[in-house]
């Protein structure tokens, strides 16, 4: 099973002791501090916004987030959600955001799991997943054979490979049951989220990209990422403004998938520092100590 990573100071560790499985990206010299993103906004034609400790945490719309979407459009300037929620289709994220208030189209809301499901039918054509997912998660978006294997771990012994969309139902007996799998057979993991940890209204929830590197550490083997911070999502997000990379900031509440991400696609970074893995903490220890530099830090959205 992975390291319990559910305080910001331990997953700020892990994140630097998998930096190396991570994108690499140049940084400005130093970040300009400010109160929230209008303050900023003006520096972007455009926005790709993380979801989780931006525009909610949790079940919850951060206070003021659908106003300052609001603003920004007024302003002229596009804007992209993409999340790593990947118990969510795009549909499903879109509905999610109008419960809580929020305007976004369907043209306007990229998911990793979309990014994932949009690229594996080339990867392994035809493939048997076993998919580890959340309760009542539907598989028909995704191409190739799928089985649920949190609900049968006999199908870690005859997939093709492994669709990592949750970790909701995640337990250390099915980590050392896909450890021994992928020790045994090779079977690849395709990781449609791969953040360590995600923002809750109670803490920090460990997530799928967390139990991933822990296989990797473990017993070796190959994984694909899909998701922030690797590229394709970022692909797809400025996709959908019609904006060059230069011309969009990435504003999330990460430095190893948020910052580091945006910068490694060629965009500025903005991080949200009062509401997401920092909450209570002074950002700038972390921006020293990892040398992800923002381009603007404010306290929210």
């Amino acid at each position: 099973m992975s390291e319990d990573l559910r305080d910001a100071e331990a997953a700020f560790l892990r994140y630097e002791a998998v930096r190396s499985r991570l994108p690499a990206a140049r940084f400005p010299a130093e970040a300009v501090f400010a109160r929230d993103l209008g303050e900023v906004a003006d520096r972007w034609d455009g926005f790709i916004l993380d979801a989780f400790g931006v525009l909610n945490v949790g079940e919850t719309p951060i206070p003021g987030a659908v106003e300052r979407m609001a603003d920004l459009r007024r302003r002229g300037k596009k804007l992209c959600v993409l999340t790593n929620a990947a118990s969510y289709t795009r549909a499903e994220a879109l509905v999610k955001y109008r419960r809580l208030g929020f305007d976004f189209t369907a043209d306007e809301v990229v998911s990793s799991r979309d990014v994932a499901v949009g690229r594996i039918g080339m990867l392994m054509p035809g493939a048997h997943w076993a998919a580890i997912a959340a309760e009542g998660d539907g598989f028909s978006d995704i191409p190739g054979r799928v089985g649920d294997a949190v609900a049968d771990p006999a199908l870690f012994d005859v997939a093709d490979g492994v669709l990592f969309l949750s970790a909701a139902r995640w337990t250390p007996v099915l980590q050392v049951r896909l450890q021994e799998a992928v020790a045994r057979r090779g079977i690849p993991i395709v990781v449609a989220n791969p953040d360590l940890v995600a923002p809750r209204e109670d803490g920090l929830s460990q997530e799928p990209g967390a139990f991933a590197h822990a296989v990797l550490d473990a017993v070796g083997g190959v994984a694909h990422w899909y998701g922030k911070p690797f590229a394709d999502g970022f692909h797809d997000a400025c996709a959908r403004t019609g904006l060059a990379p230069e011309r969009l900031a990435m504003v999330g509440d990460t430095l190893h998938t948020d910052v580091l991400g945006g910068r490694a696609a060629g965009m500025g970074a903005v991080l949200v520092a009062d509401h997401g893995l920092f909450a209570g903490r002074d950002v700038r220890g972390y921006i020293a100590r990892s040398g992800i530099v923002p381009d603007a830090v404010v306290a929210t959205t």
